[in-house]
């Protein structure tokens, strides 16, 4: 695990935030989890989450907050300590989005929103229909449950990634370039 950066110059944030989302199936997980290795971060991912409350608890999908919540909270505990954190999640609503920004504002860390999308309808669909499931137990959601999730229209400007016909080498390429330096 890294060292946490107490000793960036004045200005710099004390971590980052990274916050990897888009709709089921545009490769939110392939990028997050290259992204996470190239920059030695926390990772949490709302599906880990989510599928632990379901399994532990009396608790049904769909969960509404409770797993964002928990993420929102394990994501700042991890920025206090000055660890860059990147975040996997659909965040398919404003007010998700906005307290993801709220977490970053809190611990003084860059935000850096990702919305990955896939631009080919057809390679979409594709792998939709053909990933396999890395969370023993979860269900994934079918191509019409995903073509069917409500998904708001973003309200501020970030970083847009079409992963159509871009590796994940790539993605994390792109992303990288749009961090403020460690240090």
């Amino acid at each position: 695990m890294p060292a946490p950066r107490s000793s960036r110059a004045e200005g710099v944030p004390a971590s980052r935030l990274i916050v990897v989302c888009g709709l089921p199936a545009t490769g939110k997980t392939t990028v997050a989890s290259a992204l996470v290795q190239e920059l030695g971060a926390a990772f949490v991912r709302i599906d880990t989450i989510e599928h632990a409350i379901v399994e532990w608890s009396p608790l049904e999908q769909p969960l509404g907050p409770v797993g964002y919540a928990v993420g929102y909270a394990l994501a700042a505990e991890q920025l206090k300590l000055g660890l860059d954190v990147v975040v996997e999640c659909v965040n398919p609503l404003i007010v998700t989005r906005d307290a993801w920004a709220r977490v970053g504002t809190q611990a003084s860390a860059q935000l850096l929103e990702v919305e990955l999308v896939c631009s080919d309808q057809h390679e979409h669909r594709h792998r939709a229909e053909s990933r396999t499931v890395d969370i023993a137990g979860l269900v994934l959601p079918t191509w019409r449950q995903i073509m069917e999730r409500e998904y708001e229209p973003w309200s501020r400007p970030h970083l847009i990634i079409d992963t159509a016909s871009r590796t994940a080498p790539d993605c994390v390429a792109l992303i990288s370039r749009q961090l403020t330096p460690e240090r």
